[in-house]
C-alpha cells in the first residue's frame, strides 16, 4: 500500500463521514423505544436501583423483569435531562461517527487506501441507517469494532492491547443485550486465529468473569438468552424476522453479498481462516434476522478490504504528492464540524422549513391533554408504539403495552392485543371483561378507530392528526 500522509487520511475520513453524521442529525428520534428508555434511566437515579419488576404496564404489573440495558438508559437519561433533545440527536451523531471512523481505521490497517476505504464506509453507512434509532443498541456499535480491530491486531501477534478486551466485555455487557456478540467474535478467534491462543483464552475468561459485575449478575446471562429464544420476538417482532429485499439499503445488502463473488476470484490474497469464519457466521445470522444486518455490514466491508484485488486499489488510490497538509486537515475538519449546523436549536437559523427532531407521530400534546384531564381515569388501552411515550409522558398511569415485547410480554398477550387492533368480532366484549374504560388510538389503527366511532359504548374525547382519545360513555365500575 502506497503511504499517505495524516492530512491526506484525514480530508478522507471527513468525506466519508460528512454524509453519515448528516443523516444521523437529520433523522427525528421515532416513537417506539427511546422514552421508555428515559423513563427507566430517571427512575433509576431516583431510586437508586434497577427495577426487578414491572412497573410501566397494567396487565405484567409486578411481574419480574430484567433490564439489560440499564446503564444506556441511564446515559440517554442524563443526556436529555442536561440538554435535551438537541444534546441526545449529538450523542447519537457521535456514537455513529466514532463507529464509522473505527470502521474506516480498520479497513486501512487491512492495506487499502483512503478513498477505497472511504467507498466502503460509505456504502456499510447507508445500507446500515435503518439501524440507528434512538435506543441502547446505537452504543454497543463502536465496542463490537474496537473488539474486532483488537482481534486483528492479535491475529497478526500484535498482543499489547489485548487487555483492553476485559473492560470492553463489562462495559458492554451494562449497556446491551448484545453483549453476547463479544463472546461470539472472540470464541471465533480463540478456535480459528493464528495468535496466541493460549494468552486470546485467558483474557476471555477474564472478560466472561466480568460480565457477572451488573445488577442481576448471572440473571443476566438468562435473560439473553431468553430473548434470543423469545417466541415472542421470533413471532411479532420485524426486527427479528429474516431480510426481504426490500428498500434501498437492503438493496445494497445483498447487491453487495452477490459482488463479494467476484471479488473473491480476483482477491490479492486469500482470507484467513478467521476472516471466513466471521463473515460466514455473521452472515448466516443476518439471514435469520434483521437486527443482525448492521452487524454483518461491519464484518463485509472489512472483509471485502480484505479480498479487495490490486487492480482496484491502483486505480481508486493512486499515489498523490501532498503540498498542502494543512488545508487537508482544514477541509477534513470542517467537513466533520458542518453537519453540527443541522443539530435541533441550531438548524432553525437556517432554514424556514421545519425539520422535526422528534417524529411527528408520536403522540407529545395527546398525552399532554390526558395528562391535563385526569377525569378521564380507569384503564386504558393504547396503541402499543404509542406507549412507549405514554411511559415517560404520563408516568402516573400504565400502559396497556408497549415495545418491550421481548422484555416482559408473552404471546398470548401479543395475541390479544392484534386481536383488539384488527377489530375482531369481540374485541368489545374483551375491552369489557378487562375493565377498559379508556381508548388511546393510533391513526394507523384504521379499523379498531372506524369500529369504536361506530358504538354506541364509546364518546370521542380528543383526536388530532396523530391520535384519538375515547372513554367509555358510561364508565365501568
Amino acid at each position: 500500500m502506497k503511504n499517505s500522509s495524516h492530512s491526506y487520511d484525514f480530508l478522507w475520513l471527513g468525506i466519508a463521514l460528512f454524509p453519515l453524521l448528516t443523516i444521523a442529525i437529520l433523522l427525528p428520534v421515532q416513537p417506539h423505544d427511546y422514552w421508555w428508555y428515559l423513563r427507566l434511566g430517571r427512575d433509576i437515579l431516583e431510586n437508586g436501583a434497577v427495577p426487578v419488576m414491572d412497573t410501566y404496564s397494567s396487565i405484567q404489573a409486578g411481574q419480574p423483569l430484567v433490564y439489560q440495558h440499564w446503564l444506556s438508559a441511564v446515559l440517554l437519561w442524563l443526556t436529555y435531562k442536561v440538554s435535551g433533545i438537541s444534546g441526545t440527536v449529538f450523542l447519537l451523531a457521535t456514537l455513529i461517527g466514532l463507529t464509522y471512523a473505527l470502521l474506516w481505521a480498520l479497513m486501512r490497517q487491512m492495506e487499502i487506501g483512503p478513498r477505497l476505504a472511504t467507498l466502503l464506509t460509505l456504502l456499510a453507512g447507508l445500507s446500515g441507517s435503518n439501524n440507528w434509532g434512538a435506543r441502547p443498541q446505537l452504543l454497543a456499535y463502536p465496542l463490537f469494532l474496537a473488539v474486532v480491530w483488537l482481534l486483528l491486531k492479535w491475529q497478526e501477534r500484535e498482543q499489547k492491547y489485548l487487555w483492553a478486551l476485559i473492560p470492553l466485555s463489562f462495559v458492554w455487557a451494562n449497556l446491551h443485550g448484545s453483549f453476547i456478540l463479544f463472546f461470539i467474535l472472540v470464541g471465533l478467534a480463540v478456535v480459528f486465529g493464528a495468535g496466541d491462543r493460549k494468552k486470546l483464552f485467558q483474557v476471555t475468561l477474564f472478560a466472561l468473569a466480568v460480565t457477572l459485575i451488573n445488577p442481576r449478575g448471572l440473571t443476566l446471562w438468562q435473560s439473553v438468552l431468553e430473548t434470543l429464544l423469545s417466541p415472542v420476538s421470533n413471532k411479532f417482532v420485524t426486527e427479528w424476522a429474516p431480510p426481504v429485499n426490500l428498500g434501498w439499503q437492503m438493496n445494497i445488502f445483498f447487491a453487495w453479498l452477490i459482488l463479494l463473488v467476484p471479488l473473491a476470484v480476483f482477491a490479492r490474497r486469500r482470507p484467513t481462516v478467521l476472516e471466513f469464519s466471521l463473515f460466514i457466521l455473521f452472515s448466516w445470522l443476518a439471514f435469520k434476522a434483521n437486527r443482525f444486518v448492521i452487524w454483518d455490514l461491519f464484518i463485509i466491508a472489512a472483509f471485502t478490504a480484505s479480498l479487495m484485488p490490486d487492480f482496484i486499489t491502483k486505480f481508486f488510490d493512486r499515489p498523490v504528492q501532498v503540498k498542502t497538509p494543512t488545508i487537508n486537515l482544514g477541509l477534513g475538519a470542517a467537513l466533520l464540524l458542518m453537519p453540527l449546523m443541522l443539530l435541533p436549536g441550531f438548524r432553525e437559523n437556517l432554514t424556514s422549513e421545519s425539520i422535526p427532531s422528534i417524529d411527528p407521530q408520536t403522540p407529545i400534546a395527546a398525552t399532554k391533554w390526558l395528562s391535563e384531564n385526569p377525569e378521564f381515569s380507569g384503564m386504558m388501552w393504547n396503541d402499543v408504539v404509542f406507549g412507549s411515550y405514554l411511559i415517560y409522558g404520563l408516568p402516573a398511569r400504565p400502559v396497556w403495552m408497549d415495545t418491550r415485547f421481548q422484555i416482559i410480554y408473552t404471546p398470548q398477550q401479543v395475541e390479544q392485543y392484534l386481536f383488539v387492533q384488527a377489530a375482531q368480532p369481540g374485541w368489545d366484549s374483551y375491552l369489557e371483561e378487562n375493565g377498559i374504560n379508556l381508548l388511546f388510538l393510533a391513526k394507523t389503527q384504521p379499523a379498531l378507530v372506524e369500529a369504536v366511532k361506530n358504538s354506541s359504548q364509546w364518546c370521542e374525547q380528543y383526536r388530532d392528526d396523530v391520535a384519538f382519545i375515547f372513554s367509555r360513555c358510561e364508565p365501568l365500575p
